[in-house]
Order: structure tokens, then C-alpha cells, then sequence
């Protein structure tokens, strides 16, 4: 048993250990204070392209639990650095991210591409975003600030209202809801946009639904910041931009035919449009078998982190990061 335990705690070991080099560190920029992660590729010795992390939703650190670090070493292997951050109140970051507006989000971004361009071993003209989900709102507006040299949007979000009716709908059929509680849930979603719409308090939201329903005074004020987001119009700023979209097959969050008719409409005629479809993926990118088991997911991701992601998610992104290369 002493052997087996001491073998398997190898395997981890093993499993877990990235092809390239990370430091952790402080970014001071534009009034923002960042708590961030570098990764770089082993070699040196060379000014390295870099990809910024855009995170989704949620309370994400800088590493997102380390399960960034499979694409971080695809990246690194591609010759390329990456940067991420904790969002603000995360990991001990100062200030909170339930307080930004994804103008705010963008802002940051663009602060951290500003430090970056400053460093002497990244390649100032070839810095590129990264971003899953949420961050569909973000990339565009970050392009609208700062020049780009690529962007990787994976299961990005257009338009806030068409996405939380998508999401409802889905989670509904995959709890085999009746008419009736089809019906009940989108008046109730419609009850909430109305107060939202007129600017309501959170104590009117409580009042009004007769409860807090889980939504904390935080999530309230952050949703009524965000709720008439849009990608549409952003997305030409992208336009003449390399970009890599990659769409899931089993996105229970984002409808992938709106996200891909949009990102067609707005960009494809630049001609530097590639979309890539993961019919094995969750939204995540994470194979739908593994995220539908949190047993089978925590074991893959312990043993074999680099099979959590959807057949030839990094493969695309390493070739799709090396074709960019001179």
C-alpha cells in the first residue's frame, strides 16, 4: 500500500509538472494593482510574444485553480509567455470584482498590456488576449483601447440578455422541467429584467421576489452595471485581427450559433477570421463526459490534467499561435 500511494503521488508529481517558467508578482499600472502570474517559456534569451488571460464569470485567482497551466505550457511551447491575475478581491487582491462594469474589466486589461509593453523580454508588438465566456464582452473593448496582435475567444457571449434566456432554457431542459415550470421561471426572469430596467435596489428585488433567491447586494449591483452589455458593435474594432474562436458542442452558457453568426457578420470579411468547433466540449472547453462528473473530472485533473480539455482544443491554439509567429 506504502508503494502504491508513493507511486501514484509520482504520477501527480509528474502529471503536474509544466514545461516552462512562472514567477509571481505585483503589476502597479495606471492606478491598478494587479497580483499576477508570468509564465515564460524555458528557452531565453529571445523578446517573447505574450497572451493575456481575459478570465470569465466568477471569482477567478491567476492560475484558476492551475487549470490554466495545460494551456500555459501549450502557449510556452508555441514560444509565446502569458500573463493572468487575480480579479480584484481574489487571492488577496485589493478591491472587488463584483464592482466592475466590463469597461472597468477592459481598462484593467489595458493597464496590464501597458506594463507589459514595458518589459524588456516580451515582445511589445505581439501581445494577444485570451478569453473565455464573459470576457466576449471584454476582448472587443480592450481592442478599442490598446492595439492587439491576435485573440483567442473561447465560448464568448454577445449579447447579456439573449444569453441569460439561452442558459435559463438550457438548464431547464436539462432538468426535464414541465411547460408549466418553463413558463413560471421566464415570468419570473421577466420580473427580474423589469426591475433592473428601472434601476430597482436590492432591497426593492427582495421585496418584489419575495426573497433573495441567492442573489447576493453584490451580484445585484454587478448585474445592473452589466446587464445591457453587447458584443455587436465592439466586435469591429477585432476586425483585420487574427482571430481564433472556438465554440463547444455542449455550451449549456452561450448560444454557439448567435456567437458564431455574429462573430461571421462582424469580422469574416477582414479575412482573419478562423473558427474552430469541439463537439466533445462543455463551455469550459472541458470534455462534457469529465464535467458532467465532478469524481471523474477531479481525478483526470489530478492524474492526467492535460486530457481535461476537448480533443485538439490546445493542439489548435499551439498551431493556431504558431502560424502567427514571423
Amino acid at each position: 500500500m506504502v508503494l502504491l500511494v508513493t507511486a501514484l503521488g509520482g504520477v501527480v508529481l509528474w502529471q503536474n509538472d509544466y514545461d516552462m517558467k512562472t514567477e509571481r508578482l505585483t503589476i502597479r499600472q495606471g492606478g491598478h494593482v494587479l497580483h499576477a502570474v508570468l509564465s515564460t517559456p524555458v528557452e531565453s534569451g529571445e523578446r517573447h510574444p505574450l497572451v493575456v488571460m481575459i478570465h470569465g464569470d466568477a471569482a477567478v485567482d491567476a492560475t484558476h485553480e492551475d487549470g490554466y497551466l495545460p494551456m500555459w505550457e501549450t502557449y510556452a511551447r508555441a514560444g509565446y509567455a502569458t500573463l493572468s491575475w487575480a480579479k480584484p478581491g481574489v487571492d488577496g487582491a485589493p478591491g472587488n470584482w463584483l464592482d466592475q462594469s466590463m469597461d472597468d474589466r477592459a481598462d484593467e486589461a489595458a493597464a496590464a498590456i501597458a506594463w507589459a509593453r514595458a518589459r524588456p523580454d516580451l515582445d511589445a508588438g505581439r501581445i494577444g488576449l485570451w478569453g473565455v465566456s464573459q470576457a466576449g464582452w471584454v476582448l472587443p473593448k480592450i481592442a478599442k483601447r490598446t492595439s492587439v496582435a491576435f485573440v483567442m475567444a473561447v465560448s464568448p457571449a454577445i449579447n447579456w440578455l439573449r444569453q441569460g434566456r439561452y442558459n435559463l432554457l438550457a438548464e431547464l431542459k436539462d432538468r426535464d422541467a414541465s411547460p408549466a415550470t418553463v413558463r413560471r421561471e421566464l415570468d419570473e426572469r421577466d420580473r427580474v429584467l423589469g426591475l433592473l430596467k428601472r434601476r430597482a435596489s436590492y432591497q426593492e428585488y427582495v421585496r418584489v421576489m419575495g426573497g433573495a433567491q441567492g442573489m447576493s447586494p453584490n451580484r445585484w449591483i454587478f448585474i445592473g452595471k452589466n446587464f445591457t452589455s453587447d458584443a455587436t458593435d465592439d466586435l469591429l474594432a477585432l476586425r483585420g485581427t487574427p482571430v481564433l474562436l472556438a465554440l463547444a458542442g455542449h455550451d449549456r452558457n452561450v448560444d454557439t450559433t448567435d456567437t458564431e453568426a455574429v462573430y461571421r457578420e462582424q469580422l469574416e470579411s477582414g479575412g482573419k477570421l478562423t473558427v474552430r468547433h469541439y463537439p466533445d466540449a462543455d463551455h469550459s472547453m472541458v470534455k462534457d463526459a469529465l464535467a458532467r462528473s465532478e469524481l471523474k473530472s477531479t481525478l483526470v485533473f489530478l492524474f492526467a490534467p492535460r486530457s481535461v480539455f476537448a480533443h485538439r482544443y490546445l493542439d489548435d491554439q499551439n498551431r493556431f499561435l504558431r502560424g502567427l509567429r514571423p
